[in-house]
């Protein structure tokens, strides 16, 4: 097991490396939906990620499984099935919404990974916290209107609030808020688990959990992972190779050493990232009102990040 004050290499070096990873999973995903729904895409990256995974796991840290407790195992398996929902609505959020507003709706994670350590294991917060994290929720809405309003001139002009709830933008935005819900819950568990069990044994648990979950998700939609282009299968692959692999499980290896809120406040640098390779491998370039929605999240979160 990797020494929780020593470790191998400096976490601060290690993020921009895992946030550089995941900033290209918006954009695998938005090239496997040409050819597959965002439930296959779900499952099959969780699927190929755990099979990668199984040789390493099961040879080389056999033991290490065999000692985790009832509890534990009760834990990473729901950590599991966080991120199985997680991915099941932020990947599905990806077919309604721009690429934008789904990441930087999702990267607000932070915020709940603040409120659920206060509800679970009751630490305080601080007045700031809770200024920051109005003022990002304010940004998240504007983001949320950016994509059926316009900002013209000096005015804001909208559709019907009946109109505005039935399109298929909100629908969009609303998946993104639920899977960065979720993924504050997997986050918040992984904080606690990654200071007794070591990187692998942990990501196969809680992989290998999201897999089956997403699998069923996609069997109970009557579709499976076979019978598509091959082209479909490469992206699945890259999914599980570079957003997965090396970009999740390096915030998973930092949560050893760091705090769940630092961890899931570094995670920002995705919506950036993901946005600049929208621009210029989707032609989506962001609206003003979205950018001035975001830079409130940011800001939002830089404050409620700093007493933290």
């Amino acid at each position: 097991m990797e020494s929780p004050s020593k470790p191998p290499v400096t976490p601060q070096v290690a993020i921009p490396f895992g946030i550089l990873a995941v900033s290209t999973s918006s954009i695998f995903i938005r090239y496997a939906q040409a050819d597959a729904p965002s439930i296959v895409i779900a499952a099959g990256r969780l699927t190929f990620a755990t099979v990668i995974l199984a040789g390493i796991a099961l040879l080389r840290h056999r033991a290490e499984l065999r000692t985790l407790t009832r509890k534990e195992l009760g834990l990473a398996l729901l950590s599991g099935f966080f991120l199985a929902i997680h991915f099941a609505t932020w990947i599905t959020s990806l077919e309604y919404t721009s690429v934008a507003s789904s990441v930087v709706i999702v990267a607000t994670s932070p915020l709940w990974v603040v409120l659920l350590s206060q509800l679970t294991i009751r630490e305080p917060v601080a007045r700031p916290v809770f200024f920051g994290m109005g003022l990002a929720l304010i940004g998240g809405t504007i983001v949320g209107l950016s994509d059926s309003c316009t900002w013209t001139g000096m005015s804001l002009a909208c559709p019907p609030f009946s109109e505005f709830v039935a399109g298929e933008a909100f629908l969009g935005d609303f998946l993104a808020l639920a899977g960065a819900w979720t993924g504050a819950g997997y986050l918040l568990i992984g904080r606690r688990l990654r200071e007794k069990i070591s990187l692998i044994p942990y990501i196969f648990v809680v992989y290998g959990m999201a897999a089956v979950i997403l699998n069923l998700f996609m069997f109970s939609a009557g579709e499976t992972l076979s019978g598509y282009p091959p082209r479909v299968y490469l992206w699945l692959l890259l999914l599980a190779l570079v957003p997965q692999l090396l970009g999740h499980s390096t915030f998973n290896w930092a949560l050893r050493y760091l705090s769940a809120a630092y961890v899931s406040i570094t995670l920002l640098g995705e919506p950036i990232g993901s946005a600049i390779l929208a621009y210029f491998f989707l032609k989506e370039a962001p609206s003003a009102l979205m950018v001035f929605g975001a830079i409130l999240i940011l800001v939002g979160i830089y404050l409620a990040s700093r007493n933290e």
